[in-house]
């Protein structure tokens, strides 16, 4: 498990700058960078991706990859509606809901199938693609905006399954009872960005 971790940890961390030069010049550099930083300056994005990372691990097998997979997926699609102009419902309230629902599957360490799981984190990933769609700047290069906010959202996926494998690291009971309680935290995070976003 670890060395997959770190695999892919340095697969994303060496596709940084392959990204930034797929579009040479300023302009390319910047629509990436812009791309890569928008995940991080929403605190609703940074615990929906974290959170999706942690129950990747905590499903293990081929969701370990399949489930960050099928967010990054969506949420590209998502990201080509906001970016055409195509109205998608309710984003912001989508994104605070996908908080609340991810942390009880983490707090609760739900038996979800792993398929599921997929299909649930699909959903939400449409909608944190559309918010980062409108968001993109007019000038900006689609591919190098769009490889920016994926391999943002790809290290904030790893950042959690690397949470689950440092708590699987201490004893049992413990490791539970941290990822548990992060669940419940993030879970009532949801709640509160709810309520702002309604």
């Amino acid at each position: 498990m670890k060395n997959v971790l770190s695999r892919g940890a340095l697969f994303a961390l060496t596709m940084i700058p392959t990204a930034a030069w797929a579009h040479p010049g300023l302009h390319g550099e910047t629509s990436f960078m812009s791309g890569f930083l928008h995940p991080f300056m929403g605190v609703d994005h940074i615990l929906a991706m974290v959170t999706v990372g942690l129950l990747a691990a905590h499903l293990g097998g081929r969701s370990l990859w399949a489930v960050p997979a099928s967010f990054v997926l969506a949420m590209v699609a998502g990201g080509v509606l906001g970016v055409a102009g195509i109205h998608v419902p309710a984003v912001e309230s989508g994104i605070a809901v996908s908080v609340i629902v991810l942390g009880v599957l983490v707090a609760m360490r739900s038996g979800i199938s792993g398929s599921l799981a997929a299909g649930v984190v699909a959903l939400f990933g449409i909608f944190h693609g559309a918010a980062h769609g409108t968001e993109m700047p007019v000038d900006a290069s689609l591919i190098g905006y769009t490889a920016g906010f994926v391999i943002a959202t790809a290290i904030l996926h790893a950042a959690g399954i690397a949470i689950a494998f440092g708590a699987a690291a201490m004893s049992e009971r413990h490791s539970q009872n941290v990822i548990r309680l992060g669940g419940s935290a993030v879970a009532i995070a949801g709640v509160v960005l709810t309520g702002a976003s309604f």
